[in-house]
């Protein structure tokens, strides 16, 4: 769990090095929770069927719905913070998060990117993350 919510405690650290399995495991978070809203908000939602009314949507549903823009809102940051750190495990540029802009193939080429291994050691962007020196508690 810690890896999971991990890019929330270095949320503007755009500096430094993540691993892949902080990566995946934020994404993975994300992608666990945004459903989980999402149902949660489809089934608050439902009108109701007593009534009569099945073009309304519920108070409640729009909450979490809410919620969920709010969670997809506050989730940006750390996203584009570890993508970033993940390319500096691979002694590339941050600025290689801007790929994922190309219409079509964009996305494509950052997910080959995030599922390559980052080099081992110590690059330019500091110490290996994987290494004895990186402390995730120390995050805390």
């Amino acid at each position: 769990m810690k890896w999971m919510i991990l890019p929330y405690r270095r949320y503007f650290d755009f500096s430094g090095r993540s691993r892949r399995l902080e990566y995946w495991m934020f994404t993975l978070f994300m992608w666990v929770v945004i459903i989980a809203l999402f149902v949660i908000g489809a089934l608050l939602g439902r009108s109701d069927p007593v009534a009569g009314t099945g073009d309304d949507i519920s108070g409640a549903g729009m909450a979490v719905f809410g919620v969920l823009g709010l969670f997809f809102l506050a989730s940006i940051i750390p996203g584009l913070a570890v993508q970033v750190r993940r390319f500096h495990d691979q002694d590339k540029s941050g600025w290689m998060v801007l790929l994922g802009l190309i219409p079509s193939v964009g996305g494509l080429i950052i997910l080959f990117f995030m599922l390559l291994e980052g080099t081992p050691g110590e690059n330019y962007y500091g110490p290996d993350p994987k290494g004895p020196e990186f402390d995730v508690d120390a995050f805390a």
